[in-house]
C-alpha cells in the first residue's frame, strides 16, 4: 500500500470515528482524558510513531472500559456521564493520534509503524462502534457522543 493510500485510509477512519462535535469537546478538555501515568508515557516517547501507538493503545483501553461499563448492570445517576466520558476519551485519543500522523507527515518523520498500528486497530474499532450505533445497549444515554 502506498503512503498516500495509507494516509487516506487513516483520515477516513478518523473522520468516521471522530465527529466534529466530539472533536470540539475533546479539545476543550485539553487531554483530561489521560491519566498522569499515560501523559508521562506520551511525554517520554521520543518518536512520533511511538506516541501514535500509545494514543491508539489508550483509545483501545477506553473502548474496552466503555464495553465493561455498558455490560455492568447499574442504575446509577452518573452512568450516562461515565459512558459519555469514556467515548469522549476514546475520541480524544484517536484524534490526537491522527494529529500526530498529520504532523509526522508534514515533518517527514518515520511514522509507518504508528500508521500500521492505527490501521490494524481501526479494523477492530470500527465494527464495534458501528454495532454500538446500530444496536447498542442503552443507546439513548450515549448516542449524541457516539
Amino acid at each position: 500500500m502506498t503512503r498516500g493510500r495509507i494516509f487516506a485510509a487513516t483520515l477516513l477512519f478518523a473522520a468516521l470515528a471522530v465527529p466534529p462535535v466530539a472533536r470540539i469537546s475533546a479539545q476543550e478538555s485539553k487531554r483530561d482524558y489521560l491519566t498522569t501515568l499515560e501523559a508521562d508515557k506520551i511525554r517520554d516517547a521520543e518518536q512520533p510513531a511511538l506516541r501514535i501507538k500509545l494514543f491508539i493503545e489508550f483509545a483501545a483501553d477506553r473502548l474496552k472500559k466503555f464495553h465493561y461499563e455498558l455490560a455492568r448492570p447499574s442504575s446509577e445517576r452518573m452512568r450516562s456521564e461515565r459512558l459519555n466520558s469514556l467515548l469522549n476519551a476514546y475520541t480524544g485519543c484517536v484524534d490526537d493520534a491522527a494529529e500526530l500522523i498529520d504532523l509526522g507527515r508534514e515533518r517527514q518523520d518515520d511514522i509507518r509503524s504508528g500508521i500500521k498500528e492505527m490501521q490494524k486497530r481501526a479494523k477492530e474499532f470500527l465494527p464495534q462502534l458501528e454495532k454500538l450505533a446500530a444496536e447498542g445497549q442503552e443507546l439513548a444515554l450515549y448516542k449524541d457522543t457516539l
